[in-house]
């Protein structure tokens, strides 16, 4: 099969656009003929060599979210046939024996990731357990279906599960137009919660609030702090959802009310964020939540309300699989609003 890997890390340069063996399925496995795959921030970090995720080897092919046709099944698998269109839950916790992925659903040590530490959608096929795979409704493109995995389950997990975002309450959310971001959006907006939004860009803000954001502000030139502030007549925001890091972390603390939250999944610009006021912290009750990995049991139900419908499906652009450098490369410079999606 024809697929995109590197045996080295560094740059774009280290993608090598070639032939792989096919891949085989294990008796509960099936294999997925990738109609479409979407990037991450993942897919770069660990290209760079700037973090890898445990269990991380060589040659990766890397592609979390994948959508496509099942083309052959296990002889064990269940629930599953042949000609069925799908997506792909890529995290590997709680998958049955037989799975050739059997015992890599280890949460918080070397939890396997599909297109994280086994090849992904980066390529013509790919492997998933039998029991990771979730019918797309005859009425939704590949195209649409491949923006979920990855980006609705981390902010989902990260605002309902971690954070315990409520109705009424009011959410900052960071990085507005990533695909994680424009997913939290547009749950916590139907959840009920005010969305205030902030991005590098002022289109990037015009977006948010296209999709449910109360307001937007630039957080490149406006004070962000005094931004929730004024949108909340003083009382601060109840929660904070944050994937960017140190570069606006102050700004996020000093945003929250009394026991707010601040919800951490994420660390664009940098893993090192100093906590500005020890005395702020203690005194206003504030909490720092990280967010930990999804559970298999969040992915059918988040799956089923985002096929219900209502939500806007944000895609940015797409490219052939023999150009995802380029494709990485507009990812990395930030030029992006939405997913950027590979076509095999």
């Amino acid at each position: 099969m024809k697929a995109v890997f590197y045996e080295r890390q560094g740059g774009p340069e280290v993608l090598q656009y070639g032939d792989l063996p096919d891949p085989s399925a294990g008796t509960h496995d099936v294999v997925v003929k990738v109609a479409a795959t979407a990037l991450n921030h993942l897919d770069i970090v660990q290209r760079n060599g700037w973090f890898t995720m445990p269990g991380f080897s060589f040659p990766h092919v890397a592609g979390m979210d994948v959508a496509g046709e099942v083309v052959e099944v296990g002889s064990k698998a269940s629930g599953v046939s042949v000609g069925d269109r799908v997506v792909v839950d890529p995290s590997l916790a709680g998958v049955a024996e037989g799975s050739r992925y059997a015992g890599m659903g280890d949460l918080y040590g070397e939890l396997g990731i599909i297109g994280g530490t086994v090849p992904g959608g980066y390529a013509e096929y790919c492997v998933a357990p039998a029991t990771h795979v979730h019918r797309i409704p005859d009425g939704m493109s590949f195209d649409d279906a491949v923006t979920f995995p990855t980006c609705y389950l981390t902010a989902w997990h990260a605002i309902f599960e971690v954070g315990r975002l409520q109705p009424g309450e009011t959410v900052m959310i960071h990085a507005a137009g990533s695909g994680v971001s424009v997913a939290a959006i547009q749950l916590a907006a139907k959840r009920g919660a005010t969305v205030l939004a902030t991005a590098g860009t002022d289109e990037k803000c015009r977006r948010a609030v296209e999709l449910g954001a109360a307001a937007a502000c630039n957080n490149r030139t406006e004070d962000v702090t005094g931004f929730a502030r004024a949108q909340t007549r003083g009382a601060g925001v109840d929660m904070v959802f944050d994937h960017v890091g140190p570069a606006l972390w102050a700004q996020s603390m000093f945003s929250l009310k009394p026991r707010g939250r601040l919800v951490n999944c994420g660390n664009t610009t940098g893993d090192t964020a100093t906590i500005p006021s020890l005395g702020f912290m203690f005194h206003m009750g504030i909490q720092l939540l990280g967010s930990d990995p999804y559970r298999p049991e969040e992915f059918a139900p988040a799956w089923q309300e985002f096929c219900r419908g209502g939500y806007q499906v944000v895609v940015d652009s797409s490219f052939p699989l023999a150009e995802a450098g380029a494709a990485q490369d507009k990812m990395q410079n930030n030029d992006v609003v939405g997913k950027i999606l590979l076509k095999p």
